[in-house]
């Protein structure tokens, strides 16, 4: 396949846990480990008491850091990646699509995942962490501008500003709360889950998908 030639290119935001990977990797690791404490900082973040960006590093700070390879191996053997996900990197490298991963997950489980697809490390963007303490302290490079004050951490709409609007077609592949923020910014939106939900409640054009097959199908017919 040639490259195409787009009025404005695209440019593809994706989310990760949960949307390539089959399952949410931050909810697993804390089930599995359980360490004393963890649920009713969930509780708080989903009642929106707590920021994203408090509450997993609270989550995290429970958690001995000797444990990083245990865990490490944990998620990649049961993260599991969505159908069609190889096959939605290569339709962006034959049609000279920028795809970026935009992940609220944590680096030492996110690099080692994405490893087998070749995606360069300067498109990925998730959030950091130091062992160097007695617990896991997660580090936040890529914090909200000034345009956002959710604390989300790893800003997701920080990301899709630095591609103005005029200049690109603004796509992004999501499931949950999240993703919220990033769906009423860009031209159209795959979704998932709560996402689905929260784009017809709000009337954002969206596509909703099951497999990436799902999103190639829509991309390659090229009606968007």
């Amino acid at each position: 396949m040639s490259k195409r030639t787009f009025n404005k290119p695209p440019v593809l935001f994706c989310d990760f846990d949960g949307t390539i990977t089959m399952s949410d990797n931050i909810v697993a690791v804390m089930k599995q480990f359980d360490p004393p404490g963890w649920q009713p900082i969930v509780e708080d973040i989903v009642a929106l008491r707590k920021s994203v960006r408090q509450g997993v590093g609270e989550m995290f700070a429970l958690i001995p850091s000797a444990q990083r390879q245990e865990i490490t191996d944990y998620i990649l053997s049961t993260a599991g990646i969505r159908p069609g996900f190889q096959s939605l990197l290569d339709w962006c490298r034959a049609s000279g699509v920028e795809f970026y991963v935009t992940s609220g997950g944590i680096d030492f489980f996110v690099y080692p995942l994405l490893a087998p697809f070749d995606i360069p490390h300067d498109h990925i963007y998730c959030n950091g962490s130091s062992f160097e303490g007695e617990r896991i302290e997660i580090l936040w490079p890529h914090a909200c501008d000034d345009a956002c004050d959710n604390d989300c951490g790893m800003c997701k709409t920080t990301v899709i500003r630095r591609f103005p609007k005029d200049r690109y077609t603004r796509i992004l592949i999501g499931d949950s709360v999240t993703d919220f923020a990033g769906a009423k910014l860009v031209d159209l939106v795959f979704s998932r889950s709560h996402l689905t939900e929260r784009c017809a409640e709000l009337g954002l054009p969206h596509v909703p998908f099951e497999t990436f097959h799902d999103v190639v199908k829509h991309l390659d017919e090229g009606e968007w």
